[in-house]
């Protein structure tokens, strides 16, 4: 379970956090939420779909694998991908929010202080010798309020889809190389033909509103689901010659 503390120069002045990308750190899962604002760079490596949140919305995902806790992306050595989506830099901080008497709740940085990237011992320090942030932890933090803006912009984005009808469940089956099948059950995807046939207005719209651009990178990084699979039968072929 994870213990979030909010994050201070006394309590937390030794505190450490590791940066290397490993299974041993958590990041060994098959998907992780992304934002429009990051989709530019999310398309050029993964595919990105849409996923049920349980409350009969959607929110969009960035996929490494085909089952969980696997990240096609990931092995021994570290993660072969030139950019790493937000959801997984972010680890192990979190806005948290701070009562004030008489006053709105304000966000403040917080901590798992559960999470294996922390450390006392190693990795990135967090507070300078004297209690100033240092140049990660302030990075950390710039990180945490860009996504705290990207989840309004996300729901609108992924709200606007849905009112033009343009998410379609999405069911793949994959043969791998062994013979072996993997299927992609429960999520979402756009529909390039309800895409295409959108006017001219709603297309201005979406381009004043910003969902233009990541509406057509969502739609572009489709094409990384052939890549998933390569990297499944090249992953599949290492495992057999063990």
């Amino acid at each position: 379970m994870p213990d979030f503390a909010m994050l201070n120069n006394v309590d937390h002045q030794d505190l450490r956090v590791i940066t290397e990308r490993s299974s041993r750190y958590g990041d060994n899962v098959m998907l992780a939420m992304t934002f429009p604002f990051e989709f530019r760079n999310v398309q050029a490596h993964y595919p990105i779909l849409f996923q049920g949140d349980g409350d009969g919305g959607y929110y969009p995902v960035a996929l490494f694998g085909f089952q969980q806790e696997e990240n096609l992306f990931l092995d021994e050595s570290g993660w072969h991908a030139a950019y790493v989506p937000a959801m997984i830099q972010r680890q192990p901080f979190l806005i948290g929010f701070q009562e004030q008497p008489g006053a709105d709740r304000t966000r403040v940085l917080s901590v798992d202080m559960d999470h294996p990237r922390v450390s006392t011992e190693v990795g990135e320090p967090l507070f300078q010798p004297l209690g100033g942030r240092t140049l990660f932890l302030e990075n950390a933090a710039d990180l945490l309020e860009t996504i705290y803006a990207g989840i309004a912009h996300g729901k609108a984005f992924v709200g606007a889809m849905r009112d033009h009808d343009l998410l379609e469940a999405l069911t793949f089956e994959i043969t791998l190389k062994d013979g072996s099948t993997n299927q992609l059950i429960g999520f979402h995807c756009l529909d390039e033909e309800k895409v295409q046939a959108l006017s001219g207005e709603t297309l201005g719209e979406f381009n004043e509103k910003g969902y233009l651009m990541p509406m057509f990178m969502a739609l572009a990084s489709l094409a990384n689901i052939q890549r998933l699979v390569e990297l499944k039968n090249q992953r599949l072929d290492v495992e057999s010659a063990r």
